[in-house]
C-alpha cells in the first residue's frame, strides 16, 4: 500500500478528526477482564532483546486475510463500529484519569496488532484477545458469526482518553501502520507522526514499518502518565519503542526512546518522522479556488539549528514533487508548525484549521551529523496529505547495527521552544505582482518587465522598539538566480512589527526550477530575526505577463 491509500484510509475515521466515539451501548453490561492471556514477564530489555532476535531472521509479514464481512467494510461502515466503553481496558481502575479502547480491524487495516496489558508492580503482561463482545456492530452491518473463534484477529491499534472525557472524546491514537496522532487542548487532531520512515524519496519504494505489538502499562491512580511500549518490524528493520506519554492539561508530551535493528543497509532512513497537509496559504493561492482562504495541517517547517540558528521554511504545494535537505549537526529542535490560529483566515468548519496542532521534535543528546529531510508531494485538495518531513543520520545504515534515538513529541498550539527573546520571527509570507510602485494599481500601463513581489513580515524579539529608538534596520536578501529590486522595510502598525518588501526580476533566466530565497533582518551588529528560507516556482516564460487591463 503507498502513503496516500494508507493515509486515505486513516482520514476517513472520525477518530483522525476528533469526533465523538462510535455510538455507546444503549445498556450497560457487566465489566470483565480483557487481559486474559497467559501472565509474562516484561520490561523494556525484554523488548529489545525481542527486536534484536527479530532482525536476525527474515521478514515474516503479519498481514491477515481478513473475514469477507470485515475486507469488505466501507469507511462510513468501519467508523460505526463502536467500542464498549464498559470494557475499555482501565475501567475499573480507582481514580481513573486515562483509559485505553482498541479499534476493530478491517477495511484496509488488515495486519492485526497484538496488545499486551502490563502491570507495573510485578512487571507481568496478559495479552488481550479480541472478542466481538468488546463491540458493537449495530450500525456496522457486520455479519458477526463470521467472527466467532477468531480471537487471532487481534485489533488495528488503539486510542486514549482523559477524564471528564473518558468515553467520548480521544486524546490520541495509534492507526494504520506505525502512524500515530495527538491533539491539544482543542481537542482537534491535525499531523500524524510515525515510528520510522523508510526510503521515502529513494530509488526504491517506500516502505511502511508496523507496530505489530503493544503493552500498555497501567498508569497510577490518579495519574495523568501512561508507557506503552510498541514492537515495530518491517523487511528492513525491527525495532523497539518505549513511549512515556503525559497527558498534559493543553498538550500531550512524548517521551520517546528507540532501538532499530536493521535487516539490510537502507538508502533513507527517517527518525521522528511525521506528515501533514498543505494545500494553500497566504502565499500560494493557484489551490485556493474554494471558499477558503486557507487550507493547511501545517504552514511551516521550523528549524533550531545546531549552531543555534533558527529557520522558518514556509511549505508549498508545489507544481512537482520537490525534496529538499538541510544539513545540520546536533540538532536542537525541529518540527511543522500550525502558527495561525485565527478562524477568519480559514472559513472551515468542517476541518476545523485554525485549531490544529503543532508537532514539536526535540532530541535527546546529540544525534551527530545528519539532514532535516522535507518531501513535498502536489496536491490538488486537502484529503491527501502531502508534507513529510524527518531527521536522516548521514552515517551509512548497515546490516548489525543499534542505532539508538531518543526524542521528546510536543503536541501543541505553539512549540515549546520558540526563537530567543531577541529574534523576531517570522509572522507571514506572501506573493503577488511586482514590478510597479507599493499601493499603486498598474493602471492602464503594466510594467514593460515581469517581476514577483514578496512580502514577509516579522514580529516580536523587541523590534517593535526599533522605531522608538531610531535603530536602522538592515534586510540581508540572497536568491540563488535572478535579481532582487525595490527593497523596503515598512514599519506596520497594526501587527506591530516590519514588513519587508522586494520584488524578484527573473532576468535572462527562463528556468522553471524552484528559486531558494533567504532573508534575515540585522541591526547595530547583530542578527535581529529567524532566517526566512522560501522555495519559489517561477512560471514559465511564456506565463511570465501581466493580465489584460479591461480598457485596453
Amino acid at each position: 500500500m503507498d502513503r496516500r491509500s494508507l493515509l486515505k484510509s486513516s482520514l476517513v475515521l472520525a477518530a483522525w478528526y476528533g469526533l465523538p466515539s462510535a455510538p455507546l451501548f444503549a445498556a450497560a453490561r457487566d465489566n470483565s477482564a480483557i487481559a486474559d492471556g497467559e501472565a509474562h514477564h516484561f520490561d523494556f530489555d525484554t523488548l529489545q532483546q525481542m527486536a534484536r532476535e527479530l532482525a536476525i531472521k527474515p521478514y515474516q509479514s503479519t498481514v491477515e486475510q481478513l473475514p469477507e464481512t470485515l475486507a469488505k467494510l466501507t469507511p462510513q461502515q468501519y467508523n460505526a463500529i463502536g467500542f464498549d466503553p464498559d470494557h475499555s481496558l482501565w475501567h475499573d481502575q480507582p481514580e481513573r484519569k486515562l483509559d485505553v479502547q482498541f479499534f476493530h480491524v478491517g477495511m484496509a487495516f488488515n495486519q492485526p496488532v497484538r496488545m499486551y496489558s502490563l502491570d507495573p508492580k510485578t512487571q507481568q503482561a496478559r495479552e488481550i484477545h479480541f472478542d466481538p463482545e468488546l463491540f458493537n456492530y449495530e450500525n456496522a452491518d457486520v455479519d458477526v458469526s463470521q467472527l466467532e473463534g477468531k480471537d487471532n484477529l487481534g485489533f488495528a491499534g488503539f486510542r486514549a482518553f482523559k477524564a471528564p472525557s473518558l468515553a467520548e472524546r480521544d486524546i490520541l491514537s495509534f492507526l494504520g501502520a506505525s502512524y500515530f496522532r495527538a491533539v491539544d487542548e482543542t481537542g482537534q487532531y491535525g499531523l500524524s507522526a510515525r515510528g520510522a520512515a523508510i526510503n521515502t524519496f529513494a530509488d526504491t519504494p517506500e516502505e511502511f514499518p508496523a507496530f505489530t505489538r503493544f503493552w500498555l502499562q497501567t498508569p497510577k491512580p490518579g495519574d495523568t502518565t501512561f508507557t506503552a511500549y510498541a514492537l515495530l518490524d518491517s523487511p528492513s528493520v525491527a525495532g523497539a519503542y518505549r513511549f512515556v506519554i503525559h497527558c498534559e492539561e493543553a498538550r500531550v508530551v512524548m517521551d520517546i526512546d528507540n532501538h532499530l535493528y536493521p535487516r539490510k543497509a537502507i538508502t533513507q532512513l527517517g527518525i521522528a518522522p511525521m506528515t501533514s497537509m498543505f494545500s494553500c496559504g497566504t502565499h500560494q493561492r493557484r489551490m485556493c479556488d474554494t471558499i477558503h482562504p486557507q487550507i493547511h495541517d501545517s504552514d511551516r517547517l521550523s528549524m533550531w539549528r545546531g549552531n543555534g540558528e533558527w529557520v522558518c521554511r514556509p511549505l508549498n504545494n508545489p507544481p512537482r514533487l520537490q525534496f529538499n535537505a538541510f544539513i545540520d549537526s546536533n540538532p536542537k529542535g525541529f518540527g511543522l508548525l500550525q502558527t495561525d490560529h485565527d478562524f477568519s483566515h480559514y472559513e472551515d468548519i468542517v476541518g476545523f484549521y485554525h485549531k490544529r496542532p503543532s508537532l514539536w521534535v526535540e532530541p535527546k543528546g546529540k544525534w551527530g551529523d545528519g539532514e532535516i529531510q522535507l518531501l513535498e508531494i502536489p496536491t490538488t485538495g486537502e484529503t491527501m496529505d502531502n508534507i513529510v518531513c524527518f531527521w536522516k543520520p548521514a552515517q551509512p545504515i548497515a546490516v548489525g547495527q543499534s542505532l539508538d534515538f531518543g526524542y521528546k513529541l510536543y503536541w501543541s498550539a505553539e512549540p515549546p521552544e520558540t526563537p530567543t527573546p531577541e529574534l523576531a520571527r517570522v509572522r507571514s509570507t506572501r506573493s503577488g505582482m511586482g514590478g510597479f510602485t507599493e499601493g499603486w494599481a498598474p493602471g492602464e500601463h503594466y510594467p514593460e518587465v515581469w517581476a514577483r513581489r514578496f512580502a514577509v513580515d516579522f514580529v516580536g524579539g523587541g523590534i517593535e522598539k526599533m522605531p522608538a529608538r531610531n535603530i536602522p534596520i538592515e534586510a540581508n536578501i540572497s536568491v540563488a538566480r535572478g535579481e532582487v529590486r525595490d527593497v523596503h522595510i515598512l514599519w506596520v502598525e497594526p501587527i506591530n512589527g516590519f514588513r519587508i518588501l522586494f520584488d524578484w526580476y527573473p532576468g535572462d533566466d527562463t528556468s522553471t526550477d524552484p528559486i531558494d530565497m533567504r532573508l534575515v533582518l540585522e541591526g547595530g551588529g547583530k542578527t535581529l530575526s529567524e532566517t526566512w528560507l522560501y522555495q519559489y516556482f517561477p512560471p514559465a516564460p511564456e506565463k511570465r505577463t501581466y493580465p489584460a487591463h479591461p480598457n485596453a
